[in-house]
């Protein structure tokens, strides 16, 4: 059989692994492809390497796409994002000077208490709260935008590449940050600040990478996206395990990938995190999910969430800005790929985003879909016929 060679680009994080592991444990090659990761320095660096047809796919923010698709950021592209790689995996962090205001204020921390830390923070601010997030257009800004709307609160967005974030909230560039691990523990043993949230007690299930690729190349090349999502897909499904993981965070250690060390990894992967250097470490159940409950599943509710928010936050005509967002999260795409592999697939691509607080089983194509809970920490719910 003829291999097809891939190259796909990954920013060295925790989430990045159904690609790794779709690489060093074969579910590629089982597929004909010969998957080579190209680590790259920075979200932009990446979005430049895809749009400049460097790259045949990328492990990508999931508001990414559909900003290229609106011209947003400098860069217009047809970037599509064909399935989810992963839910949630984010933290937030405050650098000590911010924590020892909240603490004066008589806030204890608290993981999951979202309104709890905002009210700390809105009364602790000796000013505008500098908010370090990976890129402009990511799921760590819509997460912070959303969470602290309303408040009484002056936030700045800094854009810092991951593996910057706990530098720069130890020198002061950023005051606090959102970021997918393992940089925010990173940042934690470098005693640079505390955790003080999970994004996850921001919204319960929120889509935080997508596999995404160039329309043309897609419609050019549909046996070989097929076959990666096939690789990807199995990936997340040995990764969902947890037994799985020890395995997968000592690959993950590599340096060609993330070059970290292993125990920095394995809190993400176990959903055991430490909010402060030398703490025994707090259990955040749901913290990442690769495969459950429909987590790979582009969503076009989704897609019309964020970009609603981008066209609200950048002046753009909200009909078009929907509409395009849309047509990026490629649901039609993935059905019929995995609906030929017999996987079960929600009976339709769009839901109310928000509406479900414990597991519950939904219309599905093989009747045993049970979708998570997807919640948001204020109780509200985007409905895609409404909103």
């Amino acid at each position: 059989m003829t291999r097809s060679v891939l190259h796909c680009g990954f920013v060295p994080l925790v989430d990045a692994a159904p690609l790794v592991i779709a690489r060093e444990l074969g579910f590629a090659a089982k597929e004909g492809i010969i998957l080579e990761l190209l680590k790259q320095p920075s979200w932009s660096a990446l979005r430049d390497m895809l749009a400049m047809r460097h790259l045949e796919a990328a492990h990508m923010l999931s508001p990414m796409p559909i900003a290229m698709s609106l011209g947003l950021g400098g860069v217009k592209a047809d970037i599509h994002a064909v399935m989810v790689l992963s839910v949630n995996g984010n933290v937030l962090a405050a650098s000590n000077t911010l924590i020892a205001h909240m603490r004066a204020i008589g806030w204890n921390r608290d993981l999951e208490d979202a309104y709890a830390v905002a009210d700390a923070l809105e009364q602790a601010a000796q000013g505008p709260i500098r908010f370090g997030v990976p890129f402009p257009f990511s799921m760590h800004r819509e997460l912070v935008e959303y969470w602290l709307r309303g408040r009484d609160l002056q936030i700045e967005i800094h854009s810092v590449p991951p593996p910057m974030m706990s530098e720069a909230l130890k020198s002061g560039e950023v005051d606090a940050f959102c970021v997918g691990e393992p940089w925010g523990s990173r940042a934690v043993d470098a005693e640079a600040g505390e955790l003080i949230l999970a994004g996850r007690s921001i919204w319960a299930f929120s889509p935080e990478k997508v596999l995404a690729a160039r329309r043309d190349w897609i419609k050019d090349n549909p046996d070989q996206i097929a076959a990666l999502m096939r690789a990807v897909y199995h990936a997340g499904c040995w990764l969902q395990d947890p037994g799985n993981r020890v395995i997968a965070t000592d690959i993950l250690a590599r340096q060609e990938y993330l070059g970290l060390p292993a125990d920095v990894i394995e809190r993400a992967m176990k959903g055991h995190l430490l909010a402060q250097a030398r703490s025994f470490g707090t259990e955040v159940p749901g913290f990442l999910h690769f495969n459950i409950g429909a987590a790979n599943f582009p969503w076009r509710s989704q897609a019309q969430w964020i970009g609603s928010n981008l066209a609200h936050r950048h002046g753009l005509e909200l009909g078009q800005a929907i509409a395009h967002a849309r047509q990026v999260f490629r649901s039609d795409l993935y059905r019929e790929v995995m609906g030929a592999i017999g996987i079960d697939l929600p009976g339709a691509s769009d839901k109310q985003e928000g509406a479900l607080t414990h597991p519950t089983a939904v219309a599905s194509t093989r009747g045993g879909l049970i979708l998570q809970p997807d919640y948001f920490f204020d109780g509200a719910i985007f409905d895609p016929d409404r909103d």
